[in-house]
């Protein structure tokens, strides 16, 4: 397997944070357009759902094979291969004058748009384990400050003649950019042994900085279990790990990956009717309710600088920050659900814009810590499909919700946190920071 331990030159984490930055902003200015670009198409709203549904369906299954894919062959290749496909998709959606091309852009883009995947488990690799909330955080904070600028620049742009076509070749272009920078960059790369036996990079802070020799020599010296072995082809190294993980992950990772579907969810629902909720219980302009959303979306941003002390106050327990972080969410999503005045809903989008993008980070760095450094790629993959799960999931549960109350949604991400809660509780002494290494060891 091929994993990057090495970067010399410019901070690579750095660069990663920029181009993640200009890739929401580039996608951000084109999502919020794509119902309206279906509709002037003229497609049906029933045939514009099924096509926006395709992208989750497709991030569902491509998730977990992408995120191990990009550990057996490297992340260079995995990456700089969905930044390209990913940017043809935008290229044949700026260029889509029927439904049918508007469908087929979509493809691409839903099979291979794992660009935050891949760079989330390359940043595991670089970084101590320590250290790896924090740069998560600071990852996260760079996709919030895109996507706060995205939509604003995009909404511009519509206005002009022809412009969804104009904004759809404008994020063709970041994409081109990101993959030149991660082209030129100076990359690393040495062969290490499978997912089963791997180094576990996150622990071997020492190798980065060092020269190509050293790192050969060190790579050399503690995988020689590897030298030996005929080489297999890449997809049936994707098989074989997918196969090797299954069932450890069942084992050992149930409860993790079920409080991020729980917290995730509960989360979709808060957003899924926030606009027309707002409307209907204190006559807010949807306008107004768009300049809330910017405002949780900036504070959601500066959550990740705040990330490191809360850390340090915790002792790097991301457990613990995880669950009182969902106790918190929990909280406020049941006094939004309840809330009377217009202060209260400002109140509690302030605090849920900190709670929500402190236990995101810290659900990734659990996964890692239990999972292993060695299979990032496919631990972030799978959490990923679990997050496309929550996605299918919500808007069927917000509907349902919506009949009985336009404080149904909230209320039902209020129950399902709470029931995440009691999950981590449960769970404390297997997911905690140094409570289960079966995963690690095998």
């Amino acid at each position: 397997m091929q994993i990057t331990v090495d970067y010399t030159h410019l901070p690579f984490d750095r660069l990663l944070v920029y181009c993640t930055m200009q890739d929401l902003f580039g996608v951000s200015m084109v999502v919020p357009l794509l119902s309206l670009h279906v509709k002037s198409l003229g497609a049906s709203p029933t045939v514009a759902g099924v096509v926006g549904s395709s992208y989750g369906i497709l991030q569902l299954f491509s998730s977990a094979v992408v995120g191990c894919w990009s550990d057996v062959v490297g992340r260079r290749s995995s990456l700089l291969a969905c930044i390209l496909l990913s940017a043809l998709g935008y290229l044949i959606l700026g260029a889509s004058t029927s439904v049918f091309l508007f469908a087929l852009a979509r493809v691409p883009v839903g099979i291979f748009k794992h660009t935050l995947s891949i760079s989330r488990a390359l940043l595991s690799d670089l970084v101590a384990e320590k250290e790896r909330p924090l740069v998560i955080g600071r990852f996260n904070t760079a996709s919030s400050v895109g996507f706060i600028l995205g939509p604003m620049v995009g909404g511009y742009l519509t206005e002009l003649d022809d412009g969804f076509y104009l904004t759809a070749f404008i994020c063709f272009s970041v994409f081109i950019l990101n993959a030149g920078l991660v082209w030129l960059f100076p990359w690393s790369e040495v062969k290490l042994n499978s997912t089963k036996h791997g180094l576990r990079l996150g622990k071997s802070h020492a190798l980065l900085g060092k020269t190509d020799r050293e790192v050969q020599e060190a790579a050399t010296r503690r995988g020689t279990t590897v030298s030996g072995k005929p080489a297999r082809l890449p997809w049936m190294e994707v098989v074989s790990t997918l196969r090797d993980m299954k069932s450890l992950i069942v084992s050992e990772m149930w409860d993790i990956f079920l409080v991020r579907l729980l917290m995730g969810v509960a989360v979709m629902l808060y957003y899924s009717n926030f606009v027309l909720a707002l409307e209907e219980r204190f006559g807010v302009r949807p306008k107004t309710t768009g300049y809330l959303i910017s405002y949780s979306s900036a504070l959601g941003a500066l959550a990740g600088f705040t990330l490191g002390p809360i850390l340090r106050l915790y002792k790097h327990n991301s457990h613990a920050v995880l669950l009182h972080s969902s106790v918190l969410t929990f909280t406020l999503l049941l006094l939004y659900s309840t809330a009377h005045t217009m202060g209260i809903v400002v109140f509690s989008s302030t605090l849920l814009s900190f709670s929500t993008a402190i236990g995101r980070t810290c659900i990734t760095d659990l996964q890692l810590t239990v999972g292993g450094a060695q299979a990032s790629g496919t631990l972030i993959g799978m959490g990923q499909s679990v997050t496309a799960v929550g996605r299918v999931i919500a808007p069927l549960l917000s509907g349902v919700a919506q009949e009985v109350s336009p404080c149904g949604p909230p209320s039902l991400g209020a129950a399902l946190a709470l029931v995440a809660i009691i999950v981590m509780s449960v769970s404390r002494p297997r997911c905690g920071g140094d409570g289960s290494d079966k995963l690690k060891s095998e």
